[in-house]
């Protein structure tokens, strides 16, 4: 068995244990640990060492993934690992912030170790096929290195030596999903407030919607370059919707609170004499985010 195909797993909850399983199906000498032992068992039986601490599992393998519950917990595995990280290569792909990924990837240096963050966007069974997305960051020639080892994991995007990058990834792409799915929600209670069916209203919706990832790059585009075509019609056009949007809610007791975020920032940009611009033209007056 060759270096490349050794590799240590640690944390093995749903996807910390879906990552040592596929490395195993996969003919990789794997070495698992869990806080909880019992939680390595399965693994053991189809063919994976087990090792008694985070510090025997990183000495088992040159490449060692960390899937554990948050930051803390990585902070706590990396503090317990005494020389055991030296000229090893440690792939943290538990959810963390940017700062954090940074820490790590300072804290492996400092010991000799190399780094990369990695995010994944999908869930356990869906590890090693098509339907997860994989990115990380870190030093190009750590990843390049060890690039078909993680691509057994599923479909991968390097974004670039910035350890914090793909954190960065993460966390947005996250938010997106959530900042349309709680504002699916409020409007799922309005319309059901007014006795019509959700489930016909989300059809016709779901059509809607899949019209806008090319207006999604409109606005980025937009925003990159500080050129506000009217991508949704002007906005002095737009703000008069904003009031009955509003009083729609309100009448029924639904929240508008991003209702009445997106009319103040309307009413601030036309003011300002930009009410021929579009929607992304509101990312100007965004309040600016703090160093």
């Amino acid at each position: 068995m060759t270096a490349e195909n050794q590799v240590s797993v640690i944390g093995l909850g749903d996807m910390g244990s879906a990552i040592a399983r596929r490395f195993v199906d996969r003919g990789y000498a794997t070495t698992v640990w869990n806080r909880t032992a019992s939680k390595a068992a399965p693994l053991a039986d189809a063919g994976a060492a087990t090792a008694a601490t985070a510090a025997e599992a990183v000495a088992a393998s040159p490449l060692t993934v960390l899937c554990l519950l948050d930051g803390t917990a990585v902070e706590h595995v990396l503090a317990s690992l005494d020389g055991a990280a030296a000229g090893k290569v440690l792939v943290n792909v538990t959810s963390c912030s940017p700062a954090q990924a940074r820490a790590n990837g300072r804290w492996a240096h400092e010991h000799g170790a190399a780094y990369l963050d990695g995010k994944i966007m999908g869930d356990p069974p869906y590890v090693g096929t098509p339907n997860i997305m994989l990115s990380f960051s870190g030093a190009n020639d750590v990843f390049t290195a060890h690039e078909a080892t993680l691509k057994e994991l599923g479909p991968i995007t390097y974004l670039g030596e910035d350890a914090g990058a793909a954190a960065v990834e993460f966390l947005a792409q996250v938010a997106v999903s959530y900042e349309l799915l709680i504002g699916f929600l409020h409007t799922l209670q309005l319309v059901q407030a007014e006795g019509f069916d959700v489930t016909e209203f989300a059809e016709r919706a779901a059509a809607s919607v899949a019209a806008h990832p090319p207006l999604l790059t409109t606005m980025a585009n937009a925003v990159k370059n500080g050129d506000y075509a009217p991508d949704l019609g002007p906005l002095k056009v737009q703000a008069a919707l904003m009031d009955d949007l509003i009083g729609h809610r309100e009448c029924l007791g639904v929240d508008a609170l991003r209702m009445r975020e997106i009319k103040g920032l309307m009413d601030a940009r036309i003011a300002a004499g930009h009410g021929d611009q579009g929607f992304s033209s509101l990312f100007a007056q965004l309040p600016k985010p703090t160093p």
